[in-house]
């Protein structure tokens, strides 16, 4: 009788699996209560001016959730397998990636929202990452993605992850920066000229 045994990959085993559930669960807790429930509670009483999702929130939603399952079931079945050390940068940018937003959603106080929305007193917000960027909290999330890839050791899951920020979240911006333009006019168009989206001096 043959016995074949199948080595898991990192994050699926042992310390490695502690190691991603811990990074895992810092980022869901991070969403639920930096994202959602402070953004919420800091907004209580304000007046909206205008809101026009235009379906971007909800896309988002969808699309994160399904390209995770398809990058976790890829690093499972080592489908363009990376080798074991990507593991701990990976988990690394995981929580680097988590720290970049929350800082930009604690910076952007009660005019963040997980909606597109405009509030009566909104002015364009220049301190902290957005003098870099016009997207740091998206920066986050991209690095989060390309950490997540790592931490599966997944050539596949890093394409997808990719495809689906580019997609989604690409749409995302180009739906923020018309709203913003329209109603913060020429304040935010210069904004615009002299900072880039998510990476500064590149992208």
């Amino acid at each position: 009788m043959v016995v074949v045994l199948i080595a898991l990959p990192v994050f699926a085993s042992g310390l490695g699996l502690i190691l991603f559930d811990t990074a895992y669960f810092v980022w869901i807790v991070s969403e639920l209560f930096g994202a959602v429930l402070i953004p919420r509670l800091r907004r209580r009483g304000g007046a909206t001016r205008v809101k026009r999702d235009r379906g971007s929130g909800a896309l988002i939603i969808f699309t994160v959730l399904v390209s995770i399952i398809i990058a976790l079931s890829l690093g499972y079945a080592g489908v363009g397998p990376l080798p074991d050390w990507v593991f701990y940068p990976g988990i690394f940018l995981i929580l680097l990636g988590v720290l970049v937003r929350q800082w930009a959603i604690a910076v952007l106080g009660r005019f963040f929202s997980l909606t597109v929305r405009v509030a009566e007193d909104h002015r364009v917000v220049v301190k902290g990452p957005y003098r870099l960027v016009r997207h740091p909290s998206y920066t986050g999330v991209l690095i989060t993605f390309i950490g997540l890839a790592l931490a599966v050791q997944s050539w596949g899951a890093l394409l997808v992850l990719l495809t689906v920020f580019g997609v989604s979240y690409g749409y995302r911006m180009r739906v923020e920066e018309r709203v913003l333009q329209s109603e913060l006019g020429r304040d935010y168009a210069e904004y615009m000229k002299r900072t880039k989206r998510l990476i500064p001096f590149l992208i």
